[in-house]
């Protein structure tokens, strides 16, 4: 079961992308003075997250005080730096979950019927505190629903 709001999130280590560089960082370092919001995606280069992440950058996500933006997908860390290169917004970052480690430590794997093997994690959102705890948590029961930005907006103000 994914977690839910009032539940404190694992400490996961990842490689952390930014565009240009990439290296092993603990979730609580990525955080930012107010917390974070994590969002899970299959694919860097997926048609639903170029739409999604997309539509943060309109929406001004990426101006967030002391709230970063961290997306989490299941990429290397070439895929996910030239992705966040090809948004030209050098304050997202994602981390690498090639082999699920993160989306497990959710609880957000799902096997895809029409892909051969492969599981990804469903579409969701965490609005996260400085202490890892949910403040708002949003998972997709199928495979295309966007994002409730207004929500999650609303949350981040809130933090």
């Amino acid at each position: 079961m994914p977690p839910s709001e009032g539940e404190t999130v694992p400490d996961f280590a990842s490689l952390l992308c930014d565009g240009e560089t990439f290296r092993s960082t603990p979730l609580s370092d990525a955080l930012g003075a107010r917390g974070g919001v994590v969002v899970c995606t299959g694919f860097a280069f997926s048609a639903i997250a170029r739409n999604w992440w997309k539509r943060f950058v309109r929406a001004g996500w990426d101006e967030f005080d002391g709230v970063p933006v961290l997306g989490v997908s299941r990429d290397g860390p070439y895929a996910q730096n030239e992705f966040l290169r090809w948004l030209d917004r050098p304050d997202f970052r994602f981390f690498v979950d090639v082999n699920g480690d993160v989306s497990e430590a959710f609880d957000l794997l799902g096997e895809r019927s029409h892909m051969a093997n492969v599981s990804t994690p469903w579409r969701s959102a965490f609005v996260l505190d400085p202490d890892r705890e949910i403040q708002y948590a949003f998972v997709a029961d199928d495979w295309v629903s966007p994002l409730p930005v207004a929500d999650i907006e609303t949350a981040v103000a809130d933090l």
